[in-house]
């Protein structure tokens, strides 16, 4: 048996979900069944706030498919309320916004605001920009469609996690780009920011040996951008951390995992932001690996939980 390198750097309660996810090396072969796995049950929040749920389809990118969306309302709300644009995880190959239903109508209910949860296309059968391009195309739905859904345009931010984070990164650089639209904020949790993690000269020696490893990270980016990752000109609306200025993006909240294989790339990425002028708060959370939030009960987690959750209540907060 391998000796694990980074176990015992592990918080404590979080041991017990590294028993209960087996480790997974993705390959084009094992992709479908992994997509089509049962996922580890999402616990439902007591008492949870009445929140309403409806299925939209909207017209897609020209030429693509149309676009899945689920839009999340507490009930019995009268005023124009603030929207999270939410993007799921899933290292750019995985994931959906179906299952999310319990965590989405417990921030709508408990924050009083608007989830709209996209599905994006997924690679390797649709390479970038496809997924970056449905989630533009899901902001300018949402945009057009504010009055519809009881949605005040002027708060209207984007959220991921993993996979997602990235796609919200690079959603944002592609909004302040177009000049189309505008986004409020930006809510980051352990985005996948930079294809070059892959191909690093020193690689961090106590990140990703759980969940998301070197591995996985580099199938994720090979199967999003079609080419190996670290090649040259890969577009910053791929790989947000590729951005050659990070000016006058919205303001920003950045978390992740001591021991996640995206601490280096987020680190950086704040680092900048600050540099850039962008208003940032900024998490790192010590023996935390990444995922590490799918055990809610584990201090760190519940901490997690209320500090993003905190941030959003300000960001979502009227003028």
């Amino acid at each position: 048996m391998t000796r694990s390198a980074t176990r015992h750097l592990v918080d404590p309660e979080l041991l017990a979900l590294l028993d209960m996810w087996p480790q997974v090396t993705l390959t084009h072969e094992v992709l479908p069944q992994l997509r089509g796995a049962a996922r580890l049950p999402i616990p439902i929040p007591p008492d949870l706030p009445p929140v309403a749920m409806s299925a939209r389809t909207i017209a897609g990118p020209e030429g693509a498919p149309d676009i899945g969306l689920l839009v999340y309302r507490p009930e019995g709300a009268t005023d124009a309320l603030g929207c999270i644009l939410h993007i799921h995880g899933g290292g750019y190959v995985m994931g959906d916004a179906a299952p999310l239903e319990p965590v989405h109508k417990a921030i709508a209910g408990e924050l009083g605001c608007v989830i709209v949860s996209v599905n994006y296309r997924l690679a390797p059968e649709t390479r970038f920009p496809g997924a970056v391009e449905d989630c533009y195309a899901a902001l300018a739905w949402l945009s057009a469609n504010a009055a519809e859904l009881g949605v005040d345009p002027a708060r209207i931010g984007v959220m991921g996690e993993s996979a997602g984070g990235g796609l919200a990164a690079g959603l944002a650089l592609l909004t302040r780009d177009r000049g189309e639209h505008a986004l409020a904020f930006q809510q980051l949790i352990y985005p996948m920011l930079d294809d070059r993690t892959c191909v690093a000269d020193e690689p961090h020696p106590f990140t990703g040996e759980f969940i998301w490893t070197p591995h996985n990270n580099h199938f994720g980016w090979s199967a999003l951008l079609g080419v190996a990752p670290g090649s040259p000109e890969i577009s910053p609306y791929a790989a947000a951390a590729r951005a050659e200025s990070l000016e006058d993006l919205p303001p920003t909240y950045m978390s992740t995992g001591a021991l996640d294989l995206f601490l280096e790339e987020d680190l950086e990425y704040a680092r900048r932001l600050i540099r850039a002028g962008v208003p940032v708060e900024l998490h790192v959370y010590p023996g935390a690996f990444h995922g590490f939030e799918l055990l809610p009960t584990a201090t760190v987690a519940r901490a997690a939980r209320r500090d993003r959750l905190n941030w959003l209540a300000k960001a979502l907060a009227p003028a």
